[in-house]
């Protein structure tokens, strides 16, 4: 991971500060992640909002195990050499998913480079497995670049998840600071390839986290390119350092400002937009209506 010049934090607004649960819903759900030895992207990621969705007895799976081949400088999930993919995972988020009665799931991973088809026969394991355990269950994954293999999009998308996700996470100008490897113009194309190769069977997904030093007509030009490679669902939500190690956090998006942007956004077409300080690529994910 890049190392970054230590800087106090700025201080956290009102709007991002929240009291912490105690509905016994989170404790049963850390218990069954914890006996299923399930990763999540709540946990691996730091993510603010984990607090609220395991109260609400939800979490975003989190697949291949908790060590990324990438260094993303926003990003809490370790770096390092990963272990070999566990051939029962698959089953144990089945299992998991079975157990919390979810509607819909969202399955993720970290990248793996390593591997030649970047992981994607195990999502297409995992998906199929829940699948079957979970018949009628939307499935919605976020998933990394697989360095734009066709064939790696293709196995996922043979598994039929209903949402393809993967994130532009940030404006061009950023991109080659803030996403160790991945490129801008990569990850537009991954969007366009299954969406092409999804067609209307398939809604396609991406976010940004703002408060990086991005202007406005970046933004917007982001939210175009999206766009115009056929994006039907997009997130807008508030970076947060994880640690002062991690890339510094610029400025504090206010809710006004993100009301602003998910209007525009609106008025590009997107189907659905989640524009707010603590949206995330999967907060409330399941909000949105298939159709």
């Amino acid at each position: 991971m890049t190392t970054v010049e230590s800087k106090p934090r700025p201080r956290l607004p009102e709007w991002l500060r929240f009291p912490l649960p105690t509905a016994d819903t989170f404790g049963r759900t850390r218990s069954l992640l914890d006996e299923l030895n399930l990763h999540t992207v709540c946990q691996s990621a730091k993510c603010p909002n984990h607090w609220e969705c395991w109260s609400h007895g939800t979490a975003t799976f989190m697949i291949a195990g908790d060590r990324c081949t990438r260094a993303c400088g926003f990003c809490a999930v370790a770096t390092a050499k990963p272990l070999a993919l566990e051939a029962d995972e698959p089953a144990r988020v089945a299992e998991a998913t079975r157990r919390m009665k979810l509607k819909h799931v969202v399955i993720t991973a970290v990248a793996r480079d390593d591997l030649a088809d970047g992981g994607a026969e195990h999502f297409r394991q995992t998906i199929e497995a829940v699948r079957k355990l979970n018949p009628g269950i939307v499935i919605e994954v976020l998933v990394p670049d697989f360095n734009e293999n066709g064939a790696a999009v293709e196995t996922v998308l043979a598994a039929q998840p209903q949402i393809f996700n993967h994130n532009l996470e940030t404006v061009r100008r950023l991109t080659p600071s803030v996403r160790h490897r991945a490129t801008y113009d990569r990850s537009l194309r991954v969007l366009a390839e299954a969406k092409r190769r999804g067609g209307s069977r398939i809604h396609t997904k991406s976010g940004l986290m703002l408060g990086l030093g991005e202007t406005g007509p970046e933004v917007l030009e982001a939210l175009q390119d999206l766009r115009k490679v056929g994006c039907d669902i997009l997130t807008l939500g508030q970076y947060l350092q994880p640690s002062l190690k991690h890339l510094p956090l610029v400025e504090y998006i206010t809710p006004a400002a993100f009301d602003e942007l998910g209007r525009q956004a609106r008025e590009l077409g997107f189907v659905h937009v989640a524009s707010g300080p603590l949206v995330r690529s999967s907060y409330h994910a399941g909000e949105f209506s298939m159709r």
